[in-house]
């Protein structure tokens, strides 16, 4: 019968049912079928959102909505086209640096995808970039801030597999990088061979380096804040979410570009954004009865072991789930699904959780990128218009590098658990 539940909640998805009603409808039957009492939905799903990490959702979610509406982006866009604009395809360049520098602030694939979208995309496309590259790259690129702190999508699996929220956000700095240098490797490539642009001729002089530098710094030390204040362990997660939506509001107000009668609808953003991923959190909650009772990891570990029981080949055959499904469902409504189920098999073969974190995140953003389900993908383009053909066939370059990226982060775990281990150790 479990399996035939598992089946429905899919199916429901697969039919747009919102997730949250996917997940409550799916595990009311189970609980109706079990004869257990109904008010055990409603203790689970108040439980279920008693977690002091779990503030830190709404909080990040509004530190990076003010920044995103803050005159930020335009400052690191600035900066990075200093630094990266004498490379051959130097827009398309540009877009990566930036999403690494957002990346520390938006925590999600979707906004940085979106803020790109509309300020990048139709400067590139005036430039002579084809509209199916330039959205392709805009998309991949956003896959660079779930990995990064404060990714929602790091706290989100913190929560439900019992992790440490700091050790993921620091675990993800090193992958964080290794994408944006393999997305960038890609576009010099691509570029070299099409004869994309440069935006400027000759490598900027320091000067105009420095004071570039200057003029973004108070939007650089974002990122900063976060990592030394987990580092030394002065803030945890949730507290850091409250300091960087001070400090948002600190450096907004001082670029000019936000003022007081812009507060009401930065907050009511944030909230329905908050709202959202909160009521699906509570959902799960209730679903995971289900996953408890009916022993659903130890089933899949049976099943995968049935197959080999070498870790290696084992850790290869998760990482094609999670991609495959990737490409069929919402990321969000996967984890919830698969983390309580994926963690503990992943701990049984000897995977640090902090590492198998930064990987099942990395999957789920490649498949939201990927049609013909992928939220970031239609993020793009809804804004940039292009067709899905066009963005397929220019997405593929950036598909391989990724997941070139993802096989090194599954293969050499230091390169997620060295940084944790050398926090632990300070």
């Amino acid at each position: 019968m479990i399996w035939l539940l598992i089946l429905l909640v899919v199916a429901l998805i697969f039919l747009r049912v919102p997730i949250f009603l996917s997940l409550l409808a799916v595990s009311v039957l189970y609980i109706q079928f079990e004869q257990t009492a109904g008010t055990i939905i409603v203790q689970r799903m108040s439980s279920g959102l008693e977690s002091f990490p779990l503030l830190a959702v709404p909080l990040f979610i509004l530190a990076g909505t003010i920044m995103a509406r803050g005159g930020i982006a335009e400052r690191l866009m600035g900066f990075a086209t200093v630094l990266v604009g004498h490379f051959r395809g130097g827009l398309a360049q540009v877009n990566v640096l930036n999403s690494l520098m957002i990346g520390g602030m938006s925590g999600s694939s979707n906004a940085d995808a979106a803020i790109d979208s509309k300020i990048l995309v139709p400067i590139m496309r005036r430039q002579g970039y084809p509209n199916g590259f330039a959205s392709a790259i805009t998309a991949a690129s956003g896959s660079i801030s779930p990995i990064l702190p404060p990714s929602i999508g790091l706290i989100l699996y913190g929560v439900l597999a019992n992790v440490s929220i700091g050790a993921l956000f620091i675990g993800g700095v090193i992958p964080g990088i290794l994408i944006a240098v393999a997305l960038s490797a890609t576009v010099w490539i691509i570029s070299r061979r099409r004869g994309y642009p440069k935006v400027r001729d000759n490598m900027a002089r320091f000067a105009e380096i420095w004071a570039s530098f200057v003029r973004s710094l108070p939007a650089l030390l974002m990122p900063v804040l976060l990592i030394v204040g987990l580092r030394i362990g002065i803030f945890t997660p949730t507290e850091l979410g409250a300091i960087a939506v001070v400090y948002a509001l600190v450096v907004a107000f001082a670029f000019r570009e936000l003022s007081i009668k812009d507060i009401p609808s930065l907050l009511k953003e944030a909230a329905f954004t908050s709202a959202i991923v909160m009521i699906i959190i509570a959902a799960a909650a209730v679903f995971g009865i289900i996953v408890a009772y009916e022993q659903i990891p130890a089933q899949v570990l049976g099943l995968l072991t049935a197959v080999s029981d070498n870790p290696v080949v084992l850790l290869l055959m998760i990482n094609l789930l999670l991609l495959v499904l990737g490409i069929f469902m919402e990321s969000m409504s996967l984890m919830i699904i698969l983390v309580p189920v994926l963690a503990p098999v992943a701990a049984s073969i000897g995977v640090d959780p902090v590492q198998f974190g930064v990987i099942i995140v990395l999957n789920l953003t490649i498949g939201s990128i990927t049609p013909p389900v992928g939220s970031v993908l239609y993020t793009v383009a809804a804004i940039t218009k292009v067709k899905i053909g066009e963005f397929t066939k220019a997405f593929l370059p950036f598909f391989m590098a990724l997941v070139v990226v993802l096989l090194l982060i599954t293969y050499i775990p230091p390169l997620v658990t060295w940084l944790p281990e050398l926090t632990r150790g300070g």
